[in-house]
């Protein structure tokens, strides 16, 4: 696996933004802004804007099962990147060998990462220590660096099954 770490490909670690983190007198002051008087045609896009104006759907649901020599893998990712560059990426988390994702149509290649626990680390130098597993990607370059997989997303529900072999 030349040392590929799962750590690089996530960055680490993941961030998500509490929405709950927007107080009430945050929003109470910008729906004053939208809604007086001398905010005219500007409060109206706004609202329209943050209203949701209902548009065409541009994705599909794709889901489906990562078998990892004929076993589920338990855990990993798989990401969506447009052939054509000029759909947004997407991707999801595998769990227990199953995935679901909003994936735009059209082609998309497909980079599936399944890691492995290949030793530990102690996150403290005590004797004590909690230790964090030292993560390595278990699948060969042509199912993620080098990705030879590719779908076709069309509208609806699509399923796509991948059977790997981790060598």
């Amino acid at each position: 696996m030349s040392g590929r770490h799962w750590d690089r490909w996530t960055g680490g670690k993941l961030s998500v933004t509490d929405a709950d983190s927007i107080t009430g007198s945050y929003l109470q002051s910008v729906r004053a802004v939208i809604l007086t008087p001398s905010s005219g045609f500007l409060g109206l896009v706004l609202l329209l804007l943050l209203g949701g104006c209902s548009k065409e759907a541009t994705t599909a649901e794709v889901s489906g099962a990562i078998l990892v020599d004929g076993r589920p893998a338990e855990t990993g990712a798989i990401g969506f990147f447009p052939v054509d560059g000029q759909s947004p990426t997407s991707g999801a988390a595998i769990k227990d060998g199953r995935y679901t994702a909003q994936v735009p149509f059209g082609k998309t290649k497909v980079e599936i990462r399944v890691p492995k626990v290949v030793g530990e680390k102690k996150l403290y130098d005590t004797p004590d220590s909690p230790v964090k597993p030292i993560l390595e990607e278990s699948l060969p370059e042509k199912y993620n660096e080098e990705s030879e997989l590719e779908i076709d997303v069309q509208p609806g529900t699509n399923s796509h099954d991948f059977d790997l072999k981790s060598e």
